[in-house]
């Protein structure tokens, strides 16, 4: 068994976590871990991002952070923490301009400014990009290029943190919600030799991403099942907002797309007004109250009802949705728009001048994550949260364009005072030593445990495939009480039946090894967006109750949830 020591560990590699590093690093933290179940700055969700990001630079037109903040908590429709918000907004400008410093490749006005443009809920135009569906690779790609000329930081690649370890002792125990000890690092599963690793650290940054994975039909990496919010759950940690999850309403759906993100089509539709079809071949937006002759403004949660209620009553595509069509438009106007995009698509047989595609709403993002404070500090002294992981800052809707600002401000934020937390423990403990007696021991065992191989009723991955299709079904867009009833009755099963799975033998790179511990995580995340999405009786933003079509002015507030000692969710007060 490995053991690591170090200042900062951060647990994922996306954007968030990369920034996080490089911002611990830059805080004065000597030995930071940047520590990636997939392969550092390759995973997660910023390199698959492919449209625009938000930032009050004012290059367009006068602009300022607060019109953004304005923009943002409508969006959130009432639910944003504003104080997360306000961070967001007033910080994003800074971090843009500093990626512009490090050679992102912002797409460029004729005067040299950084090109801006109009997304859906935006006041003006406030949304950069690097042109031809190339922003989130190029982000990627950019900090990754940082990160490797920093020599405080270690990346390590297939490392799959299971468990964070806390300090036994510290808690008085009370029933008020405080912290179970302080985290003092990570086990992790080294999934190239199926062996343990302890970690020690100074102060841990969970830098995981989302919960889309979860829902057969996503968006996400491979990496985004709610590992984040498994492990803090586990380590005694709040989560917030967790019933919303944002239902992306056109992602591709047919004719076969392969090696594209399947919701680039919106940059797109928002150019050049591609028109949403339903099975005849008619525009349907209008119908339910969404007028865009002058232009794509239907908000996402919206349409997505729109071609929920278009398929529901019959009147959808072939495969289960509704048509995008481009073919009104000129071949010229289409070139300029796709550029090289559109060799990509002939690749893949898609015609757009001559054929529609066929689209439908896809689990895109999710609003909620762990409930952290200004210093995107977790209630776990020690445990930070950068990125999607944070929840609170977008409410009920994120924002078109907020998710890798969020990325980058919030890194950068838990990085440094992570740092900070970590240098202020130095005379307390040296961390090259390990940890007290006992720590971590459980999380080991079970690990090396698993990787002997045994047999059982069930494998992780068939019931991983269960367990997004019941999300679809019943988490998915609209909510009834019978379905969350549902679907909360067969996740508890599901866990339930997590100590006899069959794993495979063999310890290297061992899938079924993996797969356990994906399908704990996602389980975990599951039930709670469950348990929230049970317990908020209204439709607000992303979270639509068939049966409480209406919003409710009293249910204008967070709900956040933990686990109680006996592993069940508990709520907290309402904020």
């Amino acid at each position: 068994m490995s053991h690591i020591a170090t200042d900062v560990l951060v647990v994922g590699a996306g954007g968030a976590g990369m920034y996080a590093a490089i911002a611990a690093a830059r805080a004065g933290a000597e030995r930071v871990l940047l520590a990636d179940k997939s392969l550092v700055g390759r995973g997660g969700a910023t390199v698959m991002a492919q449209m625009t990001v938000a930032a009050a630079l004012g290059e367009e037109c006068p602009d300022e952070w607060t019109a953004h903040l304005e923009d943002t908590l409508a969006s959130g429709r009432g639910l944003c923490d504003e104080a997360l918000a306000a961070i967001l907004c007033r910080d994003a400008p800074a971090r843009i301009r500093e990626m512009g410093e490090w050679r992102v490749g912002w797409a460029r006005r004729a005067d040299g400014r950084i090109a801006q443009v109009t997304a859906p809920g935006h006041s003006r135009p406030r949304c950069c990009y690097v042109d031809f569906l190339n922003t989130g690779p190029a982000v990627a790609a950019t900090l990754r290029r940082r990160v490797a000329n920093i020599a405080a930081i270690r990346r390590v690649s297939n490392l799959n943190v299971t468990d964070i370890v806390t300090s036994p002792g510290t808690a008085d125990g009370t029933a008020d919600g405080t912290a179970d000890g302080e985290a003092i690092g990570a086990v992790a599963l080294d999934v190239a030799a199926g062996e343990p690793v302890t970690i020690a650290a100074g102060a841990v940054v969970i830098a995981t991403g989302g919960l889309s994975r979860i829902f057969a039909r996503n968006s996400a990496s491979a990496n985004m099942g709610g590992d984040g919010y498994a492990l803090a759950l586990a380590a005694g940690a709040e989560l917030v907002d967790m019933e919303f999850v944002q239902f992306f309403p056109i992602g591709h759906l047919a004719p076969r797309l392969v090696g594209m993100d399947p919701i680039m089509w919106d940059p797109f539709r928002y150019k050049l007004g591609g028109r949403l079809l339903d099975g005849n071949g008619r525009e349907f937006l209008a119908d339910y109250g969404s007028d865009e002759r002058d232009g794509y403004t239907t908000p996402r949660d919206l349409a997505t009802y729109a071609i929920h209620q278009e398929v529901a009553a019959g009147r959808g595509s072939p495969h289960g949705g509704v048509y995008l069509s481009f073919a009104h438009l000129p071949a010229a106007a289409l070139a300029d728009a796709f550029g090289p995009v559109i060799e990509r698509l002939a690749r893949n047989g898609i015609d757009l001048g001559r054929m529609a595609v066929e689209v439908a709403p896809i689990a895109h993002y999710h609003m909620g994550g762990i409930a952290v404070d200004e210093r995107m500090a977790s209630r776990v002294p020690g445990l930070y949260a950068a990125g999607e992981a944070v929840g609170g800052a977008n409410g009920a809707n994120r924002l078109s364009g907020n998710a890798i600002p969020e990325a980058l401000v919030f890194g950068e934020r838990a990085g440094r005072f992570a740092a900070a937390h970590a240098a202020a423990r130095a005379d307390r403990a040296d961390r090259a030593l390990g940890w007290p007696r006992g720590a971590g021991a459980e999380a080991v065992a079970r690990i090396r445990r698993l990787a002997e191989g045994r047999p059982g009723a069930a494998q992780p991955a068939a019931l991983l495939e269960e367990l997004r299709a019941l999300m679809w079904r019943d988490v998915g867009p609209f909510r009834t009480a019978a379905g969350l009833a549902r679907a909360a009755a067969r996740l508890a099963e599901l866990r339930a039946l997590l100590p006899d799975l069959e794993i495979a033998p063999g310890r290297a790179f061992n899938p079924t090894l993996v797969d356990w511990f994906e399908l704990r995580a996602s389980l975990a995340a599951a039930a709670a967006v469950t348990h929230a999405a049970r317990h908020r009786s209204e439709s607000r933003g992303a979270h639509q109750r068939e049966d409480f079509p209406d919003t409710d002015p009293a249910w204008a507030r967070r709900q956040h949830v933990h686990l109680a000692p006996d592993g069940t969710f508990a709520a907290s007060p309402a904020r």
